[in-house]
């Protein structure tokens, strides 16, 4: 089975839509999937040969995502489909949606989408001067329109699914999370990576991981830090990642004195040195209210790391069980008090890292992407089945 994925986004760009295509493409190879993507351009080079790239330009304060030119993504998309595909897989609303969509009609393919950004919690963070109910109303009425024009949808948590039901989307829903793979770390990688940030092996650290942009709430963290440090006045917090908030997020860092207890550490490879730093931390932190799955909780879950976070949209389905994670309530105050006595527990935290890494084996990358081979092939067939009198192609 060959599969077209379209996206608007893929690495060197470091979300949890490149990381769910990279472990699909993958794991599905196991099931008979074939996987072939369609992405913007970085100027990186060094792709394989499944990955076609297209031009792209910066996006304006943004630099380090690409609008991906219109016409090149059509010809791109209808340039492999021609060549044969059972199924188009949209990743991302953008020209990569309207590419995939296009490539359907024209050549009898099935398409689907996977909803993994809610616009609706976003768009108020880059476009503050606009009433947030006309932003409300327009990503509503925007991701309803796209829902209903696919063949199916696939949502990675319940909540999602919720929502998406609330703005009208009529189409079958598929909940089907993105599977992680373990991040295992070499031997001696928590004392080496603890070395190269200048930390004693004794010191807490507590680690964000993701992309550092307003929708993430890491000004919540600071808080919580801020308020941590009056019990564990070592704490230090390091975030790993990059984004349109690290600036702001580095002022309200040294305007409120919490320069040595807050490090900023930038992107971190995903082979070698994301693993060595999940090995250097004692407790992984979150407060995103916007998360469609939360995948970077199953990956820190995965190396044994204790995880105290938000239960919120996506969250809930990965750390409303409890296992592996202390889930607090939504204010700082009860979020500080939280990982202090985690931090300071050397049985509980011994308890929840055993319980996180037998908690997130359950949603591991192999497993889930056996029901995503299984649901391709359900569509496909129920698509056929539908459509055998109806094949047209449409003008260029």
């Amino acid at each position: 089975m060959r599969v077209v994925m379209v996206s608007d986004v893929y690495f060197p760009r470091v979300n949890g839509v490149s990381t769910a295509i990279q472990t699909y493409r993958r794991s599905l190879r196991a099931h008979g999937v074939e996987v072939a993507l369609v992405a913007p351009d970085y100027g990186a080079g060094d792709d394989e040969p499944w990955i076609t790239r297209v031009p792209g330009r910066p996006v304006p304060g943004d630099p380090e995502d690409r609008i991906a030119r219109w016409g090149h993504m059509h010809d791109a998309v209808e340039a492999i489909v021609e060549r044969g595909c059972h199924l188009i897989h949209i990743q991302t609303p953008f020209a990569a949606h309207y590419a995939g969509l296009f490539a359907s009609r024209r050549y009898g393919v099935p398409v689907i989408a996977t909803y993994h950004t809610l616009f609706e919690e976003y768009l108020k963070h880059y476009a503050p001067w606009v009433p947030a109910g006309w932003l409300r109303a327009l990503a509503r009425s925007f991701s309803r329109r796209q829902c209903n024009a696919l063949d199916g949808v696939i949502v990675p948590s319940r909540a999602i699914r919720d929502r998406l039901g609330m703005y009208g989307v009529g189409k079958v829903m598929h909940i089907l999370p993105t599977g992680v793979a373990p991040h295992l770390a070499e031997p001696g990688a928590r004392a080496a990576f603890r070395s190269r940030l200048g930390v004693g092996e004794t010191r807490p650290l507590a680690l964000f991981v993701g992309r550092v942009a307003h929708e993430k709430n890491i000004g919540f963290l600071l808080d919580v830090v801020d308020l941590a440090r009056e019990s564990i006045p070592d704490l230090l917090l390091v975030i790993a990642g990059e984004g349109p908030a690290v600036a702001s997020l580095q002022r309200s860092v040294a305007d409120r004195k919490l320069g040595s207890n807050v490090t900023f550490i930038g992107y971190l490879d995903r082979k070698t040195e994301l693993p060595a730093c999940y090995a250097a931390a004692d407790a992984f932190v979150f407060a995103s209210r916007t998360e469609t799955q939360g995948l970077v909780l199953l990956e820190a879950m995965s190396a044994g790391l204790p995880v105290v976070a938000l239960a919120e949209m996506g969250t809930t389905d990965i750390v409303g069980p409890r296992k592996g994670a202390i889930v607090p309530d939504d204010n700082p105050y009860a979020f500080s008090m939280a990982l202090v006595e985690l931090l300071r527990d050397p049985c509980l935290k011994s308890r929840l890292a055993a319980e996180a890494r037998a908690y997130a084996a359950q949603w591991s990358d192999a497993a889930l992407a056996g029901r995503m081979a299984t649901l391709y092939r359900q569509i496909v067939a129920e698509h056929a089945r539908n459509n055998a009198h109806d094949f047209h192609l449409l003008p260029r």
